[in-house]
């Protein structure tokens, strides 16, 4: 158990070393020179170290923003944010998240090898996340032990490898048809916001082409952009809350000027993680090609959600207002629905809602980006309330999962677990079967599509 756990601690649940490690076995398949080899593990380690940091930095800035949200509009109840939720659920399901997490990447591998859709995904914190709430749902299911290992396995393994499929084929509309792939647990709300944007946004010009007076020239560039409109939003969101609502953020500074340095801050965060995807993209796609040719043939690293920022960075920005707008909608209609108050959480509107920005705009211009990504908004503030009831003891906690795919996941388990064991295990070998040849059919027809290109 121990080794266990060292490797998934450690090893799995570590973005950077995962990544790293699977960078260095595609450079020795490929048999790189020792220099390269080096070189090149190093280099993949740093983007995502890079990356993490700068997203790091990015929720750190967005951390006041959620304060003056709450205190402004005088809001209380549950705030979706994963790494709150899966802090207290280790305290209880530590073991069993760490053994369903190990098993379940095993299986992904092998369905990425024995299967059409050949994705391995690469990152680990969501790995971790979806560990935890299949751990979650299934013992509070009273399905533990072997069982509860087992089934999680099955479904983290096939979640895992079917929504990188899914959502491939707008994947590679957004990327020009790069070779790697999307591996983020929102991708339900990614592949809505794609559909909707094709279904809305005929004509819709992209949003990386808004025109900009000449004499507003500055804002062609989109980090310049980008920092602009975050400045303009802290301060609105500043002056409803008043100074109080950041008193605890201050230090007893004027409030003005440190919203200012967030915003600016936020800004600074985008840069650096754009710095790290390109990095990480330059060094391990190419070394990615040793596991493709030699281990898993033809298989795609599906990699964090923000590996699609540079491909439409002014489409980040519209999709995370449009998605906070969205879980502001949503929020309101809670009540009526007779469920939980879910408080928009400003880190899964920026990721999830940037990203589903991403995708309406790649199928549908700037009319997808806003309607997907308000879209994307009001999906992960009402599957989180649908998720609550599932949570057992947890679901009491003023937390809980904020993506879609934790949600809808958490959602079949828990109801196909009401039937018990054996039922469970016919059901899963059903449902994660026809889930699989799905995700085949899909990556086989995109992979035909390709060829014949």
């Amino acid at each position: 158990m121990a080794v266990l756990h060292f490797i998934v601690d450690e090893i799995l649940s570590n973005a950077a070393i995962l990544v790293g490690f699977m960078a260095l076995i595609g450079l020795i398949a490929l048999k790189k020179s020792l220099s390269d080899t080096i070189t090149g593990t190093l280099k993949t380690i740093i983007g995502f170290l890079i990356l993490g940091g700068g997203a790091g930095i990015i929720i750190g800035a967005l951390n006041p923003l959620g304060a003056m949200v709450q205190a402004g509009f005088n809001l209380h109840g549950v705030v979706p944010t994963n790494e709150a939720i899966v802090a207290i659920a280790q305290k209880s399901f530590g073991a069993q998240t760490a053994i369903i997490m190990a098993l379940g990447f095993v299986v992904n591998l092998l369905l990425a090898r024995f299967t059409p859709a050949k994705f391995i995904f690469l990152t680990g914190h969501h790995l971790f996340f979806m560990a935890t709430v299949l751990a979650v749902v299934l013992g509070s299911a009273g399905i533990t032990g072997v069982n509860q290992a087992i089934l999680g396995a099955i479904f983290l393994g096939t979640v895992s490898t079917i929504m990188p499929a899914l959502v491939h084929p707008f994947m590679k509309k957004v990327t020009g048809n790069a070779p790697f792939a999307l591996g983020h647990f929102n991708t339900l709300g990614y592949i809505i916001s794609a559909l909707v944007g094709k279904a809305t946004g005929k004509n819709s010009r992209t949003t990386e082409e808004i025109k900009v007076p000449k004499n507003l020239g500055f804002l062609r560039d989109s980090l310049v952009m980008t920092t602009l409109t975050m400045i303009v939003m802290y301060l609105i969101l500043a002056l409803v809350a008043g100074p109080d609502a950041l008193k605890d953020f201050t230090g007893g500074k004027n409030y003005i000027v440190y919203v200012v340095v967030q915003a600016l801050t936020f800004g600074a965060g985008i840069a650096v993680v754009l710095m790290g995807v390109r990095m990480i993209l330059a060094e391990l796609v190419p070394a990615f090609q040793g596991i493709a040719n030699k281990i898993v043939p033809n298989a795609l690293p599906a990699l964090d959600c923000p590996t699609t920022f540079t491909f439409a960075p002014t489409a980040v920005i519209v999709g995370f207002i449009s998605s906070l707008i969205g879980g502001i909608i949503g929020m309101f209609l809670m009540g009526p629905l007779g469920l939980a108050l879910i408080i928009p959480g400003m880190v899964p509107h920026f990721f999830d809602g940037g990203t589903a920005g991403v995708f309406g705009n790649a199928t549908g211009g700037r009319r997808g980006a806003v309607i997907g990504a308000l879209i994307n908004g009001f999906l992960i503030t009402l599957i989180p309330a649908l998720l609550l009831s599932f949570l057992g003891s947890l679901g009491l906690s003023n937390t809980t999962f904020g993506d879609t795919d934790f949600g809808w996941v958490g959602i079949l388990a828990g109801a196909m677990a009401k039937i018990g064991v054996g039922g469970f295990y016919a059901l899963t070998v059903i449902v994660c079967g026809v889930l699989i040849a799905f995700a085949s059919f899909v990556s086989a027809k995109t992979n035909k599509g390709d060829a014949g290109a």
